[in-house]
């Protein structure tokens, strides 16, 4: 049988449904595009770094610290010697400074474990610091720069700690490294930043250091506003720490603190690689830039070194940072050119990326995050400890037998320590 024929309005609207759909066949690609093109910027705003507001506001405040800070510490050395001090003593003034700050660092993470709130630690230890510093302006005699420079490292002392526990709360577990190479990228920006700045003020007032000393006073103050900036909960008041943890650690892994204090040992103070550069022939009024060199090496290959180690694994990266010490502190002990300090200075700047955010964040994520405070505390004394015996038996070998033999004495003890961490390492793994 046959059918019938279609009648006009039929066929109309036959034509008009087929070219709806080949339009939105043509259509649907370009719609599936955008769409997809959104799913991808979606995607990258979520895996985009984003850091939390506390970290980078700590960031911020640590970056003006260190302005202020390193407007002094490049020009420390030559200002002792110039009061009738040598190196020793200029390692003795780091390294007894350095061992005050690890001390309250230790004791102030018990405080910030029994804390409800962190800040209040922060804003004194910062404080305490920016005061003091101006003082040095005053300074007569290379003991009036010992007391001063102690006084500074209380403020430290005070704060470090606390700051450190508020900024692991301030992060999720896997981005630890992350989160504090960030806050060292930042605290080194600060401290290329203020050499700078103490050059700038050496060449509209050359040699006068004592007013480099009070300008110092202006970032510092800044430092503190800053802070105020921070947001922070109250926490509840935890329990006392049974007596175990004080004797422990925390329960930090003991092979881990023991590499760390291994390499401490030969972890002399800065002071002495600014005397190194002087001695083979970088002039005073180049040595705040020097000292800025250092820094900005550090502040920008740490940000991607912490996430890097995050990925990588952070024993492996902490243990390449320490085998780099080694080779550069090599390479100073045979330097005997300017050009040559300025290459190393450089060089350098990658083992304080590689290493000083990994440290901390291996700690923090061994312990649970109620001891926290206390485990970096402990990790501060170790390193303050260190840093002490490492700055004064660097001090006495420099001037009783070489600045060489000083100098090839740190690296050899890195090269342990990064030895003992990845046979650590590979017992854990096994």
């Amino acid at each position: 049988m046959r059918d019938h024929p279609a009648r006009p309005g039929e066929d109309r609207a036959e034509l008009r449904r087929h070219a709806g759909d080949a339009l939105s066949r043509s259509r649907r690609p370009a719609a599936q595009r955008a769409a997809a093109g959104v799913a991808r910027a979606r995607v990258r705003r979520q895996t985009r770094v984003r850091l939390s507001r506390n970290v980078v506001i700590l960031g911020v405040v640590s970056l003006l610290a260190d302005v202020s800070s390193d407007m002094v510490v490049p020009l420390l050395p030559a200002f002792v010697i110039s009061l009738g001090g040598g190196a020793a003593f200029v390692g003795a003034i780091e390294g007894a400074a350095e061992a005050t700050a690890a001390l309250l660092k230790y004791l102030s993470g018990g405080w910030a474990d029994k804390a409800r709130r962190l800040l209040p630690l922060a804003v004194i230890g910062y404080a305490l610091a920016g005061l003091a510093r101006p003082f040095l302006a005053v300074a007569r005699a290379p003991w009036q720069v010992l007391l001063v420079r102690n006084i500074d490292r209380v403020g430290k002392g005070v704060r470090t700690s606390p700051r450190d526990k508020l900024l692991a709360g301030s992060v999720e577990e896997g981005r630890l490294a992350e989160a504090f190479a960030f806050h060292r990228g930042m605290d080194n920006a600060g401290a290329a930043v203020g050499p700078l700045v103490a050059a700038g003020l050496l060449l509209l007032w050359p040699g006068d250091l004592r007013r480099v000393f009070l300008f110092a006073a202006i970032p510092g103050a800044l430092a503190v506003l800053a802070l105020f900036a921070v947001r922070e909960e109250e926490a509840p008041r935890s329990e006392e720490p049974a007596a175990e943890d004080h004797l422990h650690g925390a329960r930090v892994p003991p092979r881990l603190l023991a590499a760390i204090a291994l390499f401490t040992l030969g972890n002399s103070t800065d002071a002495l690689l600014v005397l190194r550069a002087q001695s083979v022939g970088v002039a005073t009024v180049h040595l705040p830039v020097l000292w800025s060199l250092l820094n900005v090496t550090r502040a920008v290959l740490s940000w991607p070194a912490g996430r890097a180690a995050d990925k990588l694994g952070r024993r492996r990266t902490l243990a390449a940072g320490w085998l780099w010490y080694a080779l550069c502190y090599a390479g100073f002990a045979l330097a005997s050119a300017p050009w040559h300090a300025w290459a190393l200075f450089a060089a350098y700047g990658l083992v304080a990326a590689l290493s000083e955010g990994t440290e901390r964040a291996l700690i923090a994520a061994a312990v649970g995050k109620e001891r926290r405070g206390r485990a970096l505390g402990l990790y501060n004394l170790i390193s303050g400890a260190g840093l002490l015996v490492a700055s004064v038996v660097a001090g006495v070998i420099w001037e009783r037998a070489s600045p060489a033999a000083a100098l090839l004495t740190g690296a050899a003890l890195a090269a342990v320590a990064a030895a003992l961490l990845v046979a650590g390492s590979a017992r854990q793994a096994a």
